[in-house]
């Protein structure tokens, strides 16, 4: 019989809120505690999601019995310490990306999910989604022919608040980190470490990043165009160009969305795939799949490619000089 794994969340917010759902569409998933600061919320959301156990401290949640894995939805500048103190309890994390804020936060967390032989992936769910699914398919299949080229967008038009997630640098806000993550994502999968970066940002009134673009060339000769910006809203599409065609995740490319396969020399075929809920459940699907098979890590998106991933995002920063206090 299928073993149904209890889940906690540690951070209650909206992707909280959709990840909650979709696990309510799993038959081997159940909502069993969930953590806030404040136990009113905390005590809400159990209710609404039907979770057994409701705590208004993140560290009460670790002394739940029977807690299988913990989604960590947290601001990214409590990732870590989140994720660490799961971790040295032996519980499976799921950490919303990005996972750390630098590469020094992610390799502690990584030398002690190892040392504790413990799971953990950052949750990029865009990588378990059907229309990755299938651009990967391709490209595998040779159907582009060798892949040299990535270009992809994310932006929208954010309300300035210095105060709120998005634009203060205490809570690690900036564009480049939230949403700039998903094309440095796919350029990282597709075409690996890049030889040179070129990056610019402009900076808002709080030291954050509301616009950035990058520039990465790879010693084959590949190349990567990314963008990402909080002052308008984008198409936010990818292209994947090969020696035969391109293919083209329509906007937006990140979530469930639609395709087209562009062949030289052919029509343009459209494909529109099937899925489940909000698209949160495939990340969590993997994490119960990995667990399942005795894993502590994810094959499909491995602690590596978060390392490697969160280089990029490092490199990426430093040339454009966005910094944040708590680095200093």
């Amino acid at each position: 019989m299928q073993k149904t794994y209890n889940w906690g969340i540690i951070g209650l917010g909206k992707i909280a809120h959709a990840f909650a759902e979709d696990l309510q569409l799993l038959p081997n998933a159940r909502l069993h505690a969930v953590a806030s600061r404040s136990t009113d919320k905390a005590q809400a959301f159990a209710k609404k999601f039907n979770a057994t156990h409701a705590y208004g401290s993140y560290a009460d949640l670790l002394d739940c019995p029977d807690l299988d894995a913990v989604y960590i939805a947290t601001p990214h500048v409590l990732h870590q310490a989140n994720a660490l103190m799961c971790l040295e309890k032996g519980i499976a994390v799921l950490c919303e990306k990005p996972i750390a804020m630098n590469s020094a936060q992610l390799q502690r967390m990584v030398a002690t999910a190892r040392a504790q032989q413990t799971f953990l992936m950052e949750a990029l769910w865009t990588r378990f989604l059907p229309n990755l699914l299938q651009s990967l398919h391709w490209i595998e299949e040779a159907t582009l022919g060798e892949v040299f080229s990535v270009k992809a967008d994310f932006g929208f038009k954010a309300k300035f608040d210095p105060e709120g997630r998005l634009f203060n640098p205490e809570l690690g806000g900036g564009a480049l980190l939230d949403i700039g993550i998903y094309p440095a994502f796919l350029a990282t999968l597709l075409l690996g470490e890049p030889d040179e970066v070129v990056a610019f940002a402009k900076l808002a009134s709080t030291g954050v990043d509301e616009e950035c673009s990058a520039l990465l060339r790879y010693a084959n000769g590949h190349l990567a165009n990314l963008h990402c910006t909080f002052r308008s809203t984008t198409k936010t599409e990818a292209f994947i160009y090969g020696e035969k065609g391109t293919i083209h995740i329509h906007t937006r490319w990140h979530e469930p969305s639609t395709l087209s396969l562009l062949l030289h020399d052919q029509r343009p075929q459209f494909f529109e795939l099937e899925h489940k809920g909000n698209g949160y459940l495939y990340e969590a699907m993997e994490v119960m799949q990995c667990l399942e098979a005795g894993k502590t890590e994810s094959d499909w998106w491995s602690l590596d490619h978060s390392l490697k991933l969160m280089k990029l995002l490092d490199t990426i920063r430093d040339k454009a000089q966005i910094k944040y206090p708590m680095e200093a």
